[in-house]
């Protein structure tokens, strides 16, 4: 596809800081480029492992996949505005993140995604989702870095 002819970005957002710079990037991007911009975000239901298997976290919000939407339609409307000058579409899908960013990015001109998201291990320079796009996308990827994380490198410190 060439730029600005119907082809996309995609950027995945889970709430932490670096995905919210990938946002602000992609839209940045997007602008530049006039390409669309799908902004993804990938949600399950919270688990933790149990002696008879895993058991979602509770309690949960009445409607999970609204608070998502909810959630993710005020990050968009921050960092694109509300009557942004690209076509911007967010959605909300269930499953695993890395599966669906690759999936979605099938297509796109670029994938952007941050350097760490939400998961456990905060001390990672380069998280699981984020590694696995490098890896498994058909498309270029974007991976931005979080301030924090550019502070610890400069400080020479992989520690969170």
């Amino acid at each position: 596809m060439t730029p600005g002819a119907g082809s996309k970005i995609v950027v995945g957002v889970d709430g932490s800081e670096s995905s919210l710079g990938a946002l602000r990037w992609a839209v940045r991007q997007a602008e530049m480029t006039k390409d669309d911009l799908l902004v993804l975000t990938v949600w399950s239901y919270p688990e933790r492992p149990a002696p008879f298997g895993m058991v979602p976290e509770l309690p949960l919000p009445d409607d999970p996949m609204a608070e998502v939407r909810r959630r993710l339609d005020d990050v968009v409307d921050a960092a694109a505005g509300r009557k942004p000058s690209i076509a911007v579409r967010a959605e909300v899908v269930e499953g695993r993140a890395a599966t669906a960013l690759v999936e979605a990015a099938r297509d796109a001109e670029l994938l952007v995604v941050g350097s760490r998201g939400l998961g456990a291990i905060a001390g990672m320079l380069l998280g699981s989702v984020s590694e696995h796009c490098v890896r498994h996308a058909a498309s270029p990827v974007v991976v931005v870095r979080s301030t924090d994380d550019a502070a610890r490198v400069s400080r020479g410190s992989r520690q969170p």
